[in-house]
């Protein structure tokens, strides 16, 4: 990253009327630096919408490229409907320092500097004095979505720069005050731990979530301390190895988010993804999107028309005439799941038509499938609009990492993760016949894990959870185990590929930089 360039250009978009009616006007970053901002409490919540809409324009690359994509459950290369298929390499785990799938960080140290300039502009001062629990609020919003972006950063490349302040303001503006090595692991992951508990404590008893889950709150930032607590516990790298306290300190946290009457599991699945049900019970923290305003990414998941009407059977053997899925119009496959994914429900589990459409071919063998979850709807001008929240978590979310820790801890694997199952089952639920019983940890592990994968298909968990989870409670990441694995009988990465668990930096980044070091093993 050439953080010189990041620092001069940053600057923030324009917020959207989803988050509030006040609009933010895209200036220049020196406006933002100087003594005309920061004077009062509206601007410090406009610059925080900014900061929020940043957050949702970045999520598909944070969740699908970075969380799911490498995770073995993607097709690359051409689809069933004979399109080709985007972020091939990164699908296939081909990287290397000259073809790294994403460059300058993907973007991240930008939405870091938008936080660091509202922490280092507000914290301390007497607007935030004169005006605490508001100022509060937002500076916990600015340190929790900050080690968000930190953690997502840690599991991406491990050690990486650690840029705190906005080093213009601090009168560093030579070259090589600008420059940042990389950080130890562990002095990342501290730094991380430390924004969470300086979130939690700015929260404080406030405990209010705004625009249906749209805004961070404490419940995000209690949610990402149990990921990051759970994380740390499990993942040893370099020098940050999992500390005596940190299994606990996740599953304290995720007490706090099961034990809290505001969230709970919708009755079924498919009303998760209701856009006339958003902000429901199981939602948490979304990234939010609107008719007229901004779209998710689904449209990259579903059937082109000519590709598909006329041309595919449906399962009860009769070509398919019409536009199943009322896209009129809209979409392009650029992505398709493995067949075998498909393959995992079973017939009486809801969740599996209500993420996917499969089709075949006149023999009636499995063709393909696109994704049928979280499509928005159809507007008045008969146009579909894929307007679906896209979860950044959600009560589920709680459920089966909760599941994780109890297998850790040599504890009741079953009591979370059938609750899950059964609302996936609904009707059809019938414990003896489709409940889980708990076993050794490694099936326990593979169980979790496969409920996962039904679960939160196109919501970026997939490869973090491989990388997390573990054959046994000291043994190796489930990337490396052929159990886990959908294309074939191969594992997502082989042994000799462990440093693939991490990405390499781009040649442009490393060479703006002088002080920056290659990913060890590219």
């Amino acid at each position: 990253m050439n953080l010189k360039k990041t620092i001069i250009n940053t600057c923030i978009a324009a917020s959207a009327v989803l988050y509030t009616s006040c609009d933010l006007d895209l200036v220049p970053l020196d406006y933002y630096g100087s003594g005309s901002y920061w004077k009062t409490v509206s601007q410090v919540e406009s610059y925080m919408n900014g900061i929020h809409v940043d957050l949702r324009a970045s999520n598909f690359n944070r969740q699908f490229l970075l969380g799911e994509a490498r995770g073995g459950t993607n097709k690359s290369g051409t689809s069933s409907l004979i399109t080709s298929i985007n972020y091939d390499r990164i699908k296939e785990n081909n990287l290397d320092a000259d073809n790294t799938g994403i460059s300058n960080w993907n973007g991240t140290y930008g939405y870091i500097f938008d936080c660091n300039l509202l922490i280092q502009e507000v914290e301390g001062t007497a607007l935030q004095e004169e005006n605490a629990s508001t100022i509060n609020y937002l500076l916990a919003q600015a340190y929790g979505i900050r080690a968000l972006h930190y953690f997502t950063l840690y599991r991406t490349f491990g050690g990486v720069p650690l840029i705190e302040r906005v080093k213009v303001l601090d009168g560093q503006v030579d070259v090589e005050t600008l420059y940042t090595p990389r950080s130890s692991a562990k002095t990342i992951m501290d730094f991380i731990k430390s924004d969470l508990a300086k979130s939690l404590e700015y929260f404080g008893s406030d405990e209010t979530i705004k625009s249906n889950k749209a805004y961070w709150s404490k419940a995000a930032t209690t949610m990402l301390a149990a990921e990051v607590y759970l994380w740390s516990a499990k993942v040893s790298l370099d020098d940050q190895t999992p500390a005596s306290d940190d299994l606990s300190k996740a599953k304290g946290y995720l007490n706090t988010i099961l034990n809290d009457s505001r969230f709970g599991l919708c009755d079924n699945f498919k009303e998760i993804w209701d856009v006339t049900n958003k902000g429901n019970k199981e939602m948490i923290m979304v990234a939010r999107f609107a008719d007229g305003e901004a779209t998710n990414q689904a449209s990259e998941f579903v059937y082109a028309q000519p590709n598909f009407v006329n041309t595919v059977y449906g399962r009860d053997g009769n070509l398919i005439t019409g536009d199943t899925l009322e896209l009129k119009g809209s979409g392009w496959q650029r992505n398709e799941y493995e067949l075998g994914l498909w393959r995992i429900f079973d017939a009486e589990d809801t969740r599996r038509d209500a993420t996917f459409l499969e089709y075949y071919l006149a023999d009636g063998s499995l063709m393909g499938t696109v994704l049928k979850k979280n499509l928005g709807y159809v507007n008045s001008n008969n146009t579909r609009v894929f307007c679906g929240d896209e979860a950044i978590y959600r009560y589920a979310d709680a459920l089966l990492l909760m599941a994780e820790v109890a297998n850790m801890e040599d504890g009741d694997v079953a009591f979370y993760l059938n609750q899950v199952r059964k609302r996936a089952y609904g009707s059809n639920w019938n414990e003896a016949k489709y409940g889980y019983t708990n076993s050794d940890f490694k099936t326990n592990e593979l169980a979790i894990l496969a409920e996962k994968d039904k679960e939160f298909v196109n919501e970026g968990k997939r490869w973090f959870d491989i990388c997390r989870m573990k054959d046994g409670k000291n043994g190796k990441a489930l990337a490396f185990c052929t159990e886990s694995g959908y294309k074939g009988n191969g594992a997502v990465l082989k042994e000799s590929e462990s440093h693939k668990l991490l990405w390499p930096i781009d040649v442009t980044t490393l060479n703006a930089d002088d002080t920056l070091e290659q990913t060890p093993g590219y």
